[in-house]
C-alpha cells in the first residue's frame, strides 16, 4: 500500500464467488453480501474471499495483506462451489451495484469473471451492463481472461485476441497479468504466459490496458472451499490461512485496491 492513502470510506463492489465473512483476512471487510446463486452467501469456491482479502484484507502478518486495507467490500454472488455461473446473475448483479451505489458509496466494481466473445461488445448483454455501470458513474475493473497460450505438440503457442467478455469493453478498465518474480524491483518483471492478449476478437478493441501482479499472489484461503482442496502442493501456507493464486482475477483485484 501507498502511506496515507487506504481506500478509507470507499467502497468496492464484488461480484465474485461470495465472502466468507469469518475469514481472518475478510473479518470486518464485508458491508452487504448479496446471494444471486441460491447457494448462501459464504463461499463456497473461495475465489471471492481470496480477492476480498488483495483488494482490503486485513493484514495477515508477513507484509501479506490488502492494497487498500481502509477499504470495504459489497459480496455480490454469482459464482457456485465450482466456479461456475449464470451470465444474468452477473447482469442482475451490475444493477443491484447502480440501484444501491449511492446509499453504500460503491464507488469500484471488480469483475474477475468473463466468457468467450461470441459478438460485438455493442450487442453482448454483459458488455452493455458494465457500460450502463461505467455510464452511471462506477470505475469498473475486468480480467483480462487467462487465455494467453495453447499447447500444441507439448510445445506452448501464444494465443492473440483470447480477452474475455467484458474485458473487451473499451471502457472498461482491462487488466493483465504480471510475474514480479518475487522482487520488489520492477525490471525483472514479466507479463505471464497464460495472460490474455489482444487486440479482442470480432470488435478488435486494444486491450488489455494494463497489467498488474498477478502470479502467485498470497491472500486468503477458504477452509473447505474449492479452492482449498484444489490446491497445488507448496501454495498454501502451513496454517492453512493464505493461499498462493495465480490469473487476471488476481490482478485485476490489485487495480480496484489501486482504484479505491
Amino acid at each position: 500500500g501507498v502511506p496515507g492513502l487506504t481506500g478509507n470510506g470507499v467502497v468496492v463492489a464484488v461480484i465474485d464467488s461470495g465472502v466468507d465473512p469469518a475469514n481472518p483476512g475478510a473479518a470486518g471487510k464485508v458491508v452487504e453480501s448479496v446471494d444471486f446463486t441460491a447457494t448462501g452467501t459464504g463461499d463456497q469456491f473461495g475465489h471471492g474471499t481470496h480477492l476480498t482479502s488483495v483488494i482490503a484484507g486485513n493484514e495477515l502478518g508477513g507484509n501479506y495483506g490488502g492494497v487498500a486495507p481502509g477499504a470495504r467490500i459489497v459480496s455480490l454472488k454469482v459464482l457456485k462451489a465450482d466456479g461456475s455461473g449464470q451470465t444474468s446473475d452477473v447482469i442482475r448483479a451490475l444493477k443491484w451495484v447502480r440501484d444501491n451505489a449511492r446509499r453504500l458509496n460503491i464507488r469500484v466494481v471488480n469483475v474477475s469473471l468473463g466468457h468467450p466473445v461470441f459478438e460485438s461488445y455493442e450487442d453482448d448483454p454483459l458488455a452493455q451492463a458494465v457500460q450502463k455501470t461505467i455510464d452511471a458513474g462506477l470505475i469498473v475493473v475486468a480480467s483480462a481472461g487467462n487465455y494467453g497460450k495453447v499447447t500444441i505438440d507439448g510445445k506452448e503457442v501464444p494465443v492473440y485476441g483470447g480477452i474475455s467478455s467484458p474485458g473487451n469493453l473499451p471502457d472498461v478498465i482491462t487488466v493483465g497479468a504480471l510475474n514480479t518474480k518475487g522482487s520488489v524491483n520492477r525490471y525483472d518483471d514479466v507479463v505471464t504466459t497464460y495472460s490474455s492478449r489482444g487486440p479482442s476478437a470480432i470488435d478488435r478493441v486494444m486491450k488489455p490496458d494494463l497489467v498488474a501482479p498477478g502470479n502467485k499472489v498470497w491472500a486468503a484461503l477458504v477452509a473447505g472451499s474449492t479452492v482449498a482442496k484444489t490446491a497445488p502442493a507448496g501454495t498454501t501456507s502451513a496454517d492453512g490461512q493464505s493461499t498462493a493464486m495465480s490469473g487476471t482475477s488476481v490482478s485485476a483485484g490489485v487495480v480496484s485496491g489501486v482504484a479505491a
